[in-house]
């Protein structure tokens, strides 16, 4: 299995117009935060969680040419934004995109992309089969998903458990009842917003404790705002096993 971490940044707090700030000055490459996303290849099968607004310029930056299925966390427009460009997918693949998700994500979709499910559809508009999905293991071309039910807030959003990887972002809860499913992982992806405590993520301490529990062979941080500083800087502070995720980052599991 071959996961890219297609984006690791945040919109949240984060100022996008005229920021001084150490990050937005860095010319580290890992300083360049897209909204959050990640892609997996596994047997010959490409999938991708979450398409956020900057979801074209990370394919093409990745060169992915197939993809087929998207699934989704929770119904946050800086995860769904960007599902307007599984056009060019269906295109290439000339089929439906399969979108899988929790009933109260495709409703949004649903109300957000309503060109796309109305009864007389424009041409080339994207085209999409919605698969509503629960807590429980599924399948997607023989590729099977165990939903890690987490809370954002007091948000539902799903993580997602695909052989001995996990991913988890957009959380600041994790139930009792979940832990037994992310037992020994090798890889875990997690979200670590910054370092101050915040309502609906885990900041850089709590995700810590969280990798002491679960003790996956390796986790890395992703949903990381300007706050959490410099990578440079951040990742000398943390285990030898745990690191902050960047953009294109390529994890092989």
């Amino acid at each position: 299995m071959v996961v890219t971490l297609l984006g690791t940044g945040t919109s949240s707090g984060v100022p996008l117009i005229g920021c001084s700030c150490e990050v937005c000055r860095s010319l580290d490459y890992r300083d360049k935060r897209l909204r959050v996303s990640v892609h997996i290849f596994i047997e010959e099968k490409s999938f991708v969680i979450d398409t956020g607004p900057d979801f074209r310029q990370q394919i093409l930056r990745e060169g992915i040419n197939q993809l087929d299925a998207v699934l989704f966390t929770h119904q946050h427009k800086d995860h769904t934004a960007g599902l307007d460009d599984v056009r060019a997918f269906n295109f290439l693949q000339q089929r439906d995109m399969p979108v899988y998700g929790r009933a109260q994500v495709l409703e949004q979709l649903r109300r957000e992309f309503e060109y796309a499910f109305a009864e007389f559809r424009y041409p080339g508009i994207p085209r999409l089969q919605l698969h509503e999905i629960h807590n429980e293991p599924f399948s997607i071309e023989g590729v099977e998903f165990v939903p890690i039910d987490v809370l954002h807030h007091k948000l539902p959003v799903f993580g997602f458990r695909v052989g001995d990887f996990a991913y988890l972002t957009d959380v600041n809860h994790i139930p009792e009842s979940e832990y037994a499913k992310l037992q020994n992982l090798d890889t875990l992806v997690l979200g670590a917003l910054q370092h101050e405590p915040h309502i609906s993520h885990f900041n850089l301490r709590e995700a810590l404790e969280v990798v002491e529990i679960l003790k996956p062979q390796h986790a890395y941080f992703t949903h990381i705002s300007h706050k959490m500083g410099r990578h440079a800087l951040i990742e000398p502070t943390l285990p030898n096993h745990v690191k902050l995720g960047y953009d294109g980052l390529k994890i092989y599991v």
